[in-house]
């Protein structure tokens, strides 16, 4: 579903940034991202996101390049960042309708995961307010939402359990894992590493721009240990 060959890119004036990145997420998987601040986490999901663009390497949306299909790799997924920069002047609904008709969904099916989404997160009652009315928690959760009104089949998040409350964490997860089972996949950057230990099937830790461990989770974590033992030990001997 997603593909990353030797992709490396570098802010200009500075060392920062990825280099000769290669990772490959499969349809079902739940794969995680972790690293420290400043590792290159969000730099990697911007340049698959087409936010950035790369000096090297190449990014494929299912089976297709993304640099010559752009458009048609940025319709089968979608991407939530760790601080959504929401429309506030509009109101929930109102931004909801924008995000569907961008991405050219019906009115009964947008209505359908609007209805769905919206109870789940417990703010339908406040899809009428202005968004600039909203807390973070509510701007996350309608973030989420706009995400999936279009049933993407990949799914990128930048540090997405940040702001919900417990209840809206599990309902995320649950979300997460019924759009694997159908055969998307998510590629996702957090800190929160039990919560990625016990969700993911597949694991990658980036220190310094290079990946240091990847693969699937049961592998990365050696018997007896957890994916926060495994993350310190990686980091310290890498």
């Amino acid at each position: 579903m997603l593909k990353i060959e030797n992709l490396t890119k570098h802010y200009k004036g500075s060392s920062k940034g990825v280099t000769d990145i290669s990772l490959h997420v499969e349809k079902g998987d739940i794969y995680a991202f972790i690293g420290h601040n400043g590792a290159g986490k969000t730099t990697l999901l911007k340049c698959i996101t087409g936010i950035h663009d790369y000096e090297k390497g190449e990014i494929f949306i299912d089976g297709a390049n993304f640099k010559e299909e752009m458009l048609a790799c940025k319709r089968k997924m979608a991407y939530i960042p760790d601080n959504p920069d929401l429309y506030e002047y509009l109101t929930g609904i109102q931004y909801l309708n924008f995000v569907a008709d961008v991405f050219q969904v019906s009115v009964e099916e947008r209505e359908d995961k609007i209805h769905k989404y919206a109870d789940a997160f417990e703010i339908t009652q406040s899809l009428g307010d202005l968004i600039s009315s909203y807390s973070h928690g509510m701007k996350q959760k309608l973030a989420i939402i706009s995400a999936l009104v279009h049933s993407p089949k990949l799914l990128i998040l930048d540090e997405p359990f940040v702001g919900l409350d417990p209840k809206a964490s599990i309902i995320l997860k649950k979300i997460m894992a019924k759009m694997c089972e159908e055969g998307g996949a998510i590629f996702f950057s957090t800190h929160v590493l039990d919560v990625a230990e016990k969700l993911c099937n597949k694991v990658a830790i980036i220190k310094d721009g290079a990946i240091v461990a990847s693969g699937d989770m049961k592998q990365v974590i050696q018997s007896g240990e957890s994916l926060e033992s495994m993350f310190m030990e990686v980091l310290e001997n890498a």
